[in-house]
């Protein structure tokens, strides 16, 4: 079962899972009524904000592995809707792990957590899994409480989480940084309105991210009970060189202004992770370009505004 299958990386990764999955094998996507269906997916509605739903679903599923996406994953909408943030992102992990420990308790859960986990131990160097977080924003902590969470509650199910950083790629609400971007230059503005252009950040296409979740799940019977895994390039791009390399690649002549508005309060100077674990337990490494990753981002984008 997967939650958040018609989201940004739950749409890839969905395809990707039931393109995998042997004969015989369900995968249910669990989601909100009215998300729009994927062929060859049996689904099921429920709503994070309401366990009774969340329960029902386990129980009628009964799944044997729980690929955990659903979440408010915008951490500038996270930080005006702080409440609903955790309503879902925390409320609605603790119903799915209730129902877990209830229905289906020797099942494996992948929670998709988040590398913003980390926030304020981020530094001059990459972290690692074994660097103590220090969540800075509402999406962060209920990120983290959730793992937490899941450690204690799910006392007999397998539980694997994933801590990706940020991702890019055709799919992505403009409300992100690069398709933000990209949605401005197709649209022919004179002027991109920006945030803060000098933060570093770690970038991944979001197909090598579907790679990892993948390598995950194929590891899955010979991990640990517990097991924490960054998902990252391990490369910190300066945000501005993103957009010029945009800017080149559509030959845009826009100007750039910096929007207070789309300034964030806590916006730490650089975000770079260490993947080597995930890298040396399932032999995944990313393998996409960064300029792949842009023109993809772009080339959504131009399909939007068509």
């Amino acid at each position: 079962m997967i939650t958040g299958s018609t989201g940004f990386v739950g749409r890839r990764l969905s395809r990707r899972l039931r393109d995998a999955l042997p004969a015989g094998s369900r995968l249910v996507a669990a989601g909100h009524s009215g998300a729009p269906n994927q062929q060859g997916l049996s689904e099921i509605q429920i709503d994070l904000e309401d366990g009774a739903s969340v329960a029902a679903a386990v129980a009628e599923v009964r799944p044997d592995l729980v690929i955990h996406l659903a979440a408010r994953a915008s951490v500038g909408q996270a930080i005006r809707t702080a409440g609903t943030t955790w309503a879902v992102n925390f409320g609605g992990s603790l119903a799915l792990a209730r129902a877990m420990a209830t229905h289906t308790p020797d099942a494996t859960l992948l929670y998709a957590s988040s590398s913003e986990v980390y926030g304020g131990a981020f530094g001059d160097f990459p972290v690692s899994e074994d660097t103590v977080p220090e969540p800075l924003t509402a999406y962060a902590r209920s990120k983290l409480a959730a793992e937490m969470m899941f450690a204690d509650v799910l006392d007999s199910c397998k539980l694997i989480v994933a801590r990706p950083s940020n991702q890019g790629g055709a799919g992505q609400d403009p409300r992100f940084v690069l398709p933000s971007f990209a949605e401005q230059i197709r649209a022919g503005a004179a002027e991109i309105h920006v945030g803060n252009l000098s933060a570093k950040r770690d970038f991944l296409h979001v197909d090598d991210a579907i790679d990892a979740y993948m390598s995950l799940i194929a590891a899955a019977p010979t991990l640990p009970e517990r097991s924490v895994f960054n998902i990252a390039s391990g490369i910190p791009r300066v945000i501005s060189d993103l957009l010029d390399r945009l800017l080149e690649l559509s030959g845009s002549q826009a100007s750039v202004v910096v929007d207070p508005a789309r300034l964030r309060p806590l916006d730490i100077p650089m975000a770079c992770v260490d993947a080597r674990r995930l890298s040396e337990t399932t032999g995944w490494r990313p393998t996409r370009t960064l300029d792949q990753m842009l023109r993809d981002v772009l080339a959504d984008a131009a399909v939007a505004s068509a």
